[in-house]
């Protein structure tokens, strides 16, 4: 196993022990497990992450606790998924694409794909997951995957077609500030908890975000229309993983309850994404900013000028001995297969 932890893991290590003390002997408890979530404790995540902890322990009776964790205190979001592999934390959730380089293969689930919501690209995520099976993921027991509703671009200047994107500047980092600079903007890279006054101050002109974040994080206050571009359409992949140790130690009935309970909890974070995007438009109504969704001829150009980005992931991803160009395939297919089956 890889050592990637920061220094900090070794304080936080103890102090998950302190959290994790055995359990009652009266109390019918057997396990007793830590769940690190990066999220603020009011987040609609936090909340689900929660909700499971609840779940597992009434479906075992009392056998396992699981104590959240919410807004990174036991472990930050850029090691999270470092401290559920060393055991610091029993179970993470966190983002994939925060630890860098880490997941060759899945950073693909974050490509601008034209995700139409966070139900399909949570659902497209884990068939990823079950299909591929990927071995950059052998460190941990991944227990599923969730993933956001399709990223906009909010913006204080008006935006009708591709050429209006080029040369603006975009807060971005990532998948997104690559979409950016393939479209001839200039991305600047910033944490959400910045972007508000770098909007404000206009040191960038625009940001690309899910819908979500305009509320969330304040930022419809500070922009003048959201522009809705389905080509564009990226999502942010999230983990909830637990440390392989601490899985083989349950016994085969309670994994298979938490199993389920899994399969449960899936489509309910791709619900809450998009429960969040329509209290994220419905916030951008209140305060009369425009929204709008890019004409099918302009959004067609943005396509063809992102396709490139596929291609040279793809053949990257190939030259690693990743199924790459398969993996591209497969994203597309099933997205265009939940895409038919809302419409039936």
């Amino acid at each position: 196993m890889q050592k990637r932890l920061l220094r900090f893991c070794t304080v936080l290590a103890v102090l998950a022990m302190c959290f994790t003390t055995s359990c009652g002997h009266n109390d019918g408890c057997e396990y007793r497990l830590t769940y690190s979530v990066f999220f603020p404790p009011v987040h609609v995540q936090s909340k689900l992450a929660q909700s499971w902890a609840d779940e597992v322990e009434l479906r075992t009776k009392g056998r396992v606790k699981v104590i959240v964790f919410p807004g990174g205190v036991l472990s930050g979001a850029a090691e999270n998924y470092d401290c559920v592999a060393n055991g610091v934390s029993d179970i993470g959730m966190s983002c994939l694409s925060y630890s860098r380089g880490l997941f060759p293969l899945l950073e693909c689930l974050d490509f601008p794909f034209g995700y139409p919501d966070g139900a399909t690209a949570t659902a497209v995520a884990n068939d990823f997951l079950n299909h591929f099976k990927p071995e950059e993921l052998n460190e941990t027991h991944m227990l599923y995957l969730h993933a956001h509703g399709p990223g906009v671009l909010a913006t204080r200047h008006t935006v009708k077609n591709c050429d209006d994107i080029k040369n603006l500047s975009v807060r971005g980092t990532g998948i997104t500030a690559q979409v950016i600079k393939q479209l001839g903007g200039n991305a600047v890279g910033l944490p959400q908890g910045e972007t508000f006054e770098a909007l404000r101050k206009g040191v960038v002109e625009a940001t690309l975000c899910p819908i979500e974040t305009l509320k969330g994080w304040k930022q419809g206050e500070v922009i003048d229309e959201v522009v809705r571009i389905p080509s564009i359409g990226y999502t942010t992949t999230m983990f909830v993983a637990m440390n392989k140790k601490t899985w083989a130690k349950l016994p085969p009935d309670i994994q298979a309850i938490i199993e389920q309970i899994n399969k449960e909890w899936i489509p309910k974070h791709g619900k809450a994404w998009d429960e969040a995007d329509a209290e994220g438009l419905e916030f951008v109504n209140s305060l009369n900013k425009k929204y709008s969704v890019m004409d099918e001829a302009e959004n067609q150009k943005v396509a063809d000028a992102l396709e490139p980005m596929f291609d040279k992931w793809a053949n990257v991803a190939v030259a690693k001995g990743l199924p790459g160009k398969e993996a591209v395939s497969f994203v597309r297919e099933r997205i265009a297969f939940y895409k038919a089956e809302r419409k039936e």
